[in-house]
């Protein structure tokens, strides 16, 4: 099957097409490579350009008449960035995505699996949500999100477009092959920049935000390794339709491991790892950080057949190894 992957050129979407590759598809990359490198390509089958140019969508089609399914990861993802930049955000996260599922809509390509977050849910007395958790989203990131996810909805609801939507939590981790990972120099996620404290690319790590409540006043998160993640996408193309068997136009899934883990574990999980001791310094927390969650994941494995099956230390472990590799991919630290 040959599946588009909007966004194919960046972290989880690069991922992603490895393990399209693996399950015997072929993914078509679609990116401007503003944000994604061109060495995660490889030697893909490849667009280059904005995914709301609606010639270089219908051209895709042309070229690839077999395709029926989109895989849409072309978001921009930084909390922070969005709470400065909302406009920006608005624009590339939702204007530009309703023009590419109304151009996949109009060309028959009428499956989409769409990458969404766990930040649309609400802060909530209970760490643990459901895909029927009150959603309340904290920056312009997460409501671009839960934008499109209503979008989408009522695309579904008027033309033949399906969806299916995947609230990812928090990935983490490399390619299990070792072929992409974090790509940024400077990653703005925890992980990454514990990575850097820990092999002393930074002097220390900044723990923002001590005071939630959680059962060590630090942000819980469920860290979801990246491999699993694309498969699970894998599983959502390969059972698209069986997942909206009951006549639904959209479903959403949360796709996560079930274990919470705050920042402070986090930490001494790095450590365990390295076997180093990893500098931290405390700080307020940022504008649009929450308390955070862990997902309940007992829809996606009974509609996806999917689990999480690397454990955390597995996916610190291959972050690692990442970091020590990426000079030798990317031509850069």
């Amino acid at each position: 099957m040959k599946v588009l992957v909007t966004g194919g050129a960046g972290y989880i979407g690069s991922v992603t097409a490895s393990a399209l590759e693996r399950a015997g598809h072929t993914p078509i990359v679609l990116d401007s490579l503003e944000r994604g490198p061109r060495a995660f390509v490889r030697d893909r089958v490849f667009y280059e350009g904005d995914l709301a140019d609606r010639a270089l969508l219908r051209r895709v089609v042309e070229d690839h008449p077999d395709l029926t399914t989109a895989i849409h990861m072309g978001a921009y993802v930084s909390v922070p960035e969005s709470m400065e930049q909302p406009a920006l955000y608005y624009d590339n996260n939702v204007a530009k995505s309703l023009v590419l599922f109304d151009e996949l809509s109009r060309s028959g390509v009428d499956r989409v699996v769409f990458s969404s977050s766990a930040s649309v849910y609400a802060t909530g007395p209970e760490p643990v949500v459901t895909e029927t958790s009150p959603t309340g989203p904290q920056s312009p990131y997460a409501r671009t999100k839960l934008m499109m996810e209503e979008v989408l909805a009522d695309l579904t609801a008027a033309t033949t477009l399906r969806g299916v939507v995947l609230r990812y939590f928090n990935p983490v981790g490399a390619n299990p092959d070792l072929s992409s990972g974090v790509h940024a120099a400077e990653p703005s996620h925890v992980l990454g920049q514990l990575v850097m404290a820990a092999n002393g690319t930074r002097p220390r790590f900044r723990l923002t935000g001590t005071d939630f409540e959680t059962r060590d006043g630090t942000g819980l998160r469920d860290y979801i390794p990246v491999g699993d993640l694309a498969v699970a996408h894998v599983h959502a193309v390969e059972r698209f339709d069986e997942v909206l068997d009951d006549g639904a136009t959209t479903r959403v899934l949360n796709l996560g491991t079930g274990t919470g883990t705050t920042v402070r574990e986090l930490v001494a999980a790095v450590e365990e790892v390295t076997g180093l001791t990893v500098p931290v310094e405390e700080a307020p927390r940022r504008p649009g950080d929450s308390a955070g969650a862990c997902a309940d994941p007992s829809l996606a494995h009974q509609l996806l057949g999917w689990r999480c099956e690397t454990t955390l230390t597995e996916a610190i472990a291959s972050a690692l190894e990442w970091d020590r590799r990426r000079p030798d991919v990317l031509g850069y630290r």
